[in-house]
């Protein structure tokens, strides 16, 4: 239930703006407070009387209101709703929002909310699908905004595909186990490793792999958002998101990662390791860049520390740890072993083998192993959501 929670509505230009008044009914039934905002366009698909008759709240459209010429503060919007939910976004208003542009009320409410916003996505099929719409989404998804994707079907143009607000029905279920997770490990603090490391050969050549550190972020995301103090230990990735209640720290060799880690870890509760860490480093790190002179040459490798080995031997009884295993065969078995060497309490698995799953996608297909020998496979989702089904079995233990 949402009793006493407080909802900010927003509708924009989208012939599923219909399915708003339907959405506002719910939630006010469901006991939440609810205020609407529609974007000028949004007047040319549903009536502001409709909505503020079904919100129980007069409709706010302009920073002006025309009749009484009150302002309608964009700043105190923003820090009066828990969530700011709107649906239907339009790919202009995703885009707007993406970009930072505030030319009407709702966008600029965007801008200056405080709580969790939550887009539901509505447009024709080949607009849900360029390339253009989806950049907005994964910066918007990246700046921790949390997107309900489109469910697939009949659309107004007649086409048939993705691009359909999902039911009203759905949204409400999405907003409660949204506001059931927020704040549920408040005041735990949460080690998380992510991203590559790079041994250096020369000034300018590294080993390195091809992790992205999506995963990794995708957890410390969904930590942040249930209250968790997150320290998250993160190696060279492309841009550096910024995640409330996260302290980061930035490194780039594994012998890097393993000195932050050792500071960090006895002060937490439970540690995810889920960076790609390299296993080896070259001995010797030339000083000047090395010529291509020979046919071949020799680079000999040293192991470098095993980071949850070791800190797993130190763990406390108190202490929960999880990692993960990227295996292309004998998944299982590889399991079970690198659960017991790493002093693991559960390890996500995953395949090459799986489409959908590995480096660089933004999806992933995940099984879980916990030391009691349970096993759960789960099928391919969104990074986000496979964070939420990690972090749900982490709280579970916790």
């Amino acid at each position: 239930m949402l009793q006493g929670k407080k909802i900010l509505l927003g509708i924009t230009g989208s012939i599923a703006a219909y399915k708003s008044a339907v959405l506002a009914r719910l939630l006010v039934k469901e006991g939440a407070e609810v205020k609407v905002i529609m974007t000028p366009a949004a007047h040319d698909f549903i009536t502001p009387l409709t909505l503020s008759t079904l919100s129980r709240n007069p409709v706010l459209t302009q920073f002006a209101a025309a009749d009484s010429g009150q302002w309608n503060s964009h700043v105190e919007l923003g820090m009066w709703a828990d969530v700011f939910l709107i649906a239907p976004a339009s790919a202009n208003t995703m885009a707007k929002c993406a970009r930072g542009m505030c030319d009407n009320l709702l966008t600029a409410v965007y801008l200056s909310a405080r709580c969790p916003v939550i887009f539901a996505p509505a447009m024709d099929l080949d607009m849900y699908n360029h390339p253009s719409t989806g950049s907005n989404m994964t910066m918007l998804e990246g700046r921790g905004n949390y997107i309900i994707p489109a469910a697939t079907g009949e659309l107004a143009s007649g086409l048939t595909g993705q691009g359909r607000m999902t039911e009203p029905e759905h949204v409400v279920s999405y907003v409660n186990q949204f506001l059931d997770r927020h704040n549920s490990l408040s005041g735990e603090k949460i080690m998380v490793t992510a991203g590559p490391t790079r041994e250096p050969v020369d000034p300018v050549r590294f080993l390195g792999n091809q992790s992205s550190g999506k995963m990794g972020l995708a957890i410390t995301r969904e930590l942040s958002l249930r209250g968790a103090e997150v320290k998250l230990i993160l190696g060279p990735v492309g841009q550096v998101p910024v995640i409330p209640n996260t302290e980061i720290f930035n490194v780039v060799t594994a012998s890097e990662m393993y000195g932050v880690s050792r500071k960090i870890f006895h002060d937490c509760k439970a540690a995810i390791f889920s960076a790609a860490v390299a296993d080896y480093r070259p001995e010797n790190v030339l000083s000047q860049k090395l010529k291509r002179k020979e046919e071949s040459i020799d680079l000999k490798l040293v192991k470098n520390p095993d980071i949850a080995g070791e800190l797993g031997k130190i763990k406390t009884s108190e202490q929960v740890t999880a990692g993960f295993a990227l295996e292309s065969s004998n998944a299982l078995e590889h399991a079970r072993e690198k659960l017991k060497s790493k002093y693991f309490d559960f390890i996500v698995v995953n395949s090459l083998e799986d489409e959908g799953a590995g480096f660089g996608h933004d999806t992933n297909k995940i099984s879980i192993l916990d030391k009691s020998g349970d096993w759960k496979d789960f099928p391919v989702k969104s990074k986000r959501e496979v964070a939420m089904d990690i972090v749900d079995h982490l709280a579970g233990l916790l």
